[in-house]
């Protein structure tokens, strides 16, 4: 099938993608009204999760703007699901597909069958080694540098440190964490470097006692928080690098009467952290731009579909910088993401 022109098979598969929910009680999809003539896109996250509702607020932005069909799939944060439900769009016949692939070093058959099958772009998280047409996200080691940056401003003269996250095989999770790291143990950036994830890490004044990994398991995150608590009565600072981990931390430190032993720095804009930050128990969060990579992902796809490829930047990445919030910008920043997704 053309990945250019819908075809007879196409548009009944179309029809069933705009008809028909998920299979899957995990994902979540846009409702579309398939049209003669209109592309259908997808865009597949690497979980679910709030991260996620907002971009999909973007996504159903950009479908009203362009005139498209696009649908919002979330796999349940596992490699397998994910492959699951792209082979079910692939089977249905759309356009174009942007992900954010899970395992991208053992994901490359997925990613070749998408590239041959419709038009292939990633968000959030690279495939770079993939045939991806382009990437749309933040530079992943610079965020986790803006990350060290927070945690230094939050303890300049040092911390003992634990990193929470849902995995490190990912793309942007593995450059996020060690971009961190190297602002932390004030190295050259350096974005293919990568710290083990067993064993300390240290310089003369930070510290990192363990990285822990949950593969988005909420009730795993809570477990091993606790766990972090027991285990390095030291530990006097914790990081969540994935948006639900944060939220997860901040109860758990609450819950254990230690909220004026240990800071809490974030990433992402939960609600929870934003909040949290107003109120002086979170010091600060670095925050991506979902509602810009859903829009962005979709209208990119257009694009190409109506054959502007010099919508691809040469760079083969649009860039959607992360940026810090602490209390001095957090009112504005959340006045902002309240009005984008309708709240």
């Amino acid at each position: 099938m053309s990945r250019f022109a819908l075809t007879a098979l196409a548009l009944v598969c179309v029809v069933s993608l705009a008809g028909c929910p998920s299979s899957a009680s995990n994902s979540n999809s846009t409702s579309t009204e398939a049209k003669s003539g209109q592309p259908t896109f997808a865009f597949v996250t690497n979980c679910v999760a709030d991260f996620w509702t907002v971009a999909e607020k973007g996504v159903e932005k950009a479908k009203q703007d362009l005139g498209v069909n696009a649908v919002v799939v979330m796999p349940n944060g596992d490699a397998v699901d994910q492959k699951n439900k792209v082979e079910d769009l692939i089977a249905r016949g759309v356009d174009g597909i942007a992900i954010s692939p899970k395992d991208p070093t053992n994901q490359g058959d997925m990613l070749k069958a998408i590239s041959e099958n419709a038009l292939f772009i990633t968000h959030d998280s690279d495939a770079p080694n993939s045939p991806r047409l382009c990437y749309i996200g933040m530079d992943n080691y610079q965020a986790g540098r803006l990350c060290g940056e927070l945690i230094k401003e939050a303890k300049p003269d040092g911390a003992q440190i634990c990193l929470f996250i849902g995995n490190i095989d990912q793309d942007n999770s593995k450059k996020r964490r060690q971009g961190l790291i190297d602002e932390l143990l004030d190295r050259p950036a350096d974005p293919v470097r990568f710290d083990p994830a067993v064993g300390v890490i240290k310089n003369d004044k930070y510290t990192i006692l363990d990285t822990r990994t949950d593969n988005h398991d909420s009730a795993k995150a809570k477990e091993l928080v606790q766990d972090a608590m027991s285990k390095y009565p030291e530990m006097d600072l914790v990081v969540g690098l994935f948006e639900y981990n944060p939220p997860i931390l901040l109860d758990a430190v609450k819950g254990a009467n230690r909220l004026k032993e240990i800071t809490v720095v974030a990433f992402d804009e939960n609600a929870q952290v934003l909040q949290g930050i107003k109120d002086g128990e979170v010091f600060g969060t670095v925050v991506q731009n979902p509602y810009d990579y859903g829009y962005k992902s979709i209208e990119l796809l257009n694009e190409i579909y109506k054959g502007n490829k010099s919508a691809i930047p040469e760079s083969g990445m649009i860039d959607i910088p992360a940026r810090k919030i602490t209390k001095g910008n957090v009112d504005e920043f959340w006045t902002d993401l309240k009005a984008k997704i309708g709240k």
